[in-house]
């Protein structure tokens, strides 16, 4: 059974400044996932466990970061050519066989390991386009600085350094870092568990027959696929129609078997909407009224040891509330790391008027301009039923809670989907 920190949503009604409702939320909650080991291959999107520390050095050895000839520095002309004799070859995974001798240059390949010396070793290499072979000498022009194009054992990695920390959602990056080190495994949190499904009479699956005054179900497939980028396990629960002891038992029985719940729709104050009396009879629920636009209709709770969170009905709106606020708490149960996505200073190119008091987020897409802000223009109709101002759209534009609206030419704060939607 998944258990929560006592009273994780427990917040007094009204509504709830964004960022005072994710501090609350990030402090009561506990990781519900377990612990298995996975090959690095299936690591992709996981969140890792336990901290890696590596046992070796990368690279292990001194090493060439180009084609072409290992010299001692010290064997320079400052103020002209210098030639010198060719003395040996060194290819990546090979060693000289023999220390390399003062006043003589060798042959070195990318990632070969430098030679050694005889009282110090050469310490610089000159890439093999800067050079002139004449003969079995190499012309050497002057300039180069000392320890050029060499790299230094331990410069990517050191021995006993901590190089991935517990928390950390595992990109490809992170998971060459792993394998640089010799590791095939990685501790990883087993996928969050989560339930989904839409309520309401006028719903239908896409494919079937929609009746009149009925609607294709987009919100479930839009929350699947958010939830499946943040590598939850998905079980869909399909639809269900407005009716209190349907949508009781439904949750009721997802409660067993899930880390979290989320639906779509039902979560308002009218005569139809049944998710909030369902989830009181099973747990308890604190229906949150978030100060943000377009979402604001919220419910947050638990269902029998499991999380439920009831998103509004409005297309857009769920997208908004979901990067906001079920993303933020779907990685914290799983395990991860939740740091604050960053936004990206833009000009605006339109003007828009607001009420104080509330978080508001604004469709737009991105117009790249030369030596200057990006400028960010209103992508599609401002509704929260528009879900094709999303796909016009490159992100959000955010506007604090105290702002008034935005005149064109102000700068803003930008949120790309490309942070929030991975």
């Amino acid at each position: 059974m998944v258990q929560l920190t006592d009273d994780c949503f427990a917040f007094e009604g009204g509504l709830i400044p964004v960022e005072a409702a994710l501090e609350r939320v990030r402090a009561r909650l506990a990781p519900v996932t377990g612990i298995e080991a996975q090959p690095l291959d299936a690591a992709l999107g996981r969140i890792l466990a336990a901290d890696v520390i590596s046992g070796l050095d990368v690279p292990p050895h001194d090493n060439s970061a180009v084609d072409g000839w290992a010299v001692y520095h010290d064997d320079l002309n400052r103020d002209g050519e210098t030639r010198l004799p060719i003395g040996g070859r060194v290819a990546a995974g090979r060693h000289l066989d023999r220390a390399q001798r003062r006043g003589e240059t060798i042959r070195i390949f990318t990632g070969a390991p430098m030679p050694s010396g005889d009282d110090t070793r050469p310490d610089t290499v000159f890439m093999q386009e800067d050079c002139r072979v004449d003969g079995d000498s190499v012309v050497f022009p002057p300039g180069i600085r000392r320890g050029a194009n060499r790299r230094f054992a331990g410069e990517d990695v050191k021995a006993g350094a901590t190089i991935l920390r517990s928390g950390r959602r595992l990109g490809p990056p992170e998971i060459g870092l792993a394998a640089s080190i010799g590791h095939t495994t990685l501790p990883v949190r087993t996928a969050l568990r989560v339930a989904v499904f839409s309520t309401g009479d006028e719903v239908r699956e896409p494919g079937t027959d929609r009746s009149a005054g009925a609607i294709y179900d987009s919100n479930r497939y839009t929350l699947k696929a958010l939830l499946r980028g943040l590598g939850c396990s998905v079980t869909d629960l399909g639809i269900l129609a407005d009716h209190g002891e349907t949508i009781r038992t439904a949750l009721a029985a997802a409660a067993d078997s899930h880390d979290a719940i989320i639906t779509s729709g039902g979560v308002s104050t009218g005569e139809e909407d049944h998710v909030r009396a369902a989830v009181e009879a099973e747990g308890q629920l604190d229906a949150w009224r978030l100060a943000i636009k377009p979402g604001r209709p919220v419910a947050l709770g638990v269902v029998r040891g499991t999380a439920f969170l009831g998103l509004p009905g409005n297309p857009v709106a769920v997208v908004v509330t979901f990067l906001h606020l079920a993303r933020p708490i779907l990685l914290a149960l799983a395990g991860a790391d939740v740091p604050t996505p960053p936004r990206y200073p833009v000009r605006a190119g339109f003007a828009y008027k607001k009420k104080a008091g509330r978080r508001e987020y604004v469709r737009v897409r991105i117009d790249p301009v030369a030596g200057s802000l990006p400028i960010a223009r209103r992508a599609g109709s401002e509704g929260a039923g528009v879900l094709s101002s999303l796909v016009a759209a490159d992100g959000l534009i955010e506007l604090a809670d105290d702002a008034l609206g935005l005149s064109e030419g102000d700068t803003a704060a930008y949120l790309p989907f490309s942070e929030v939607m991975r």
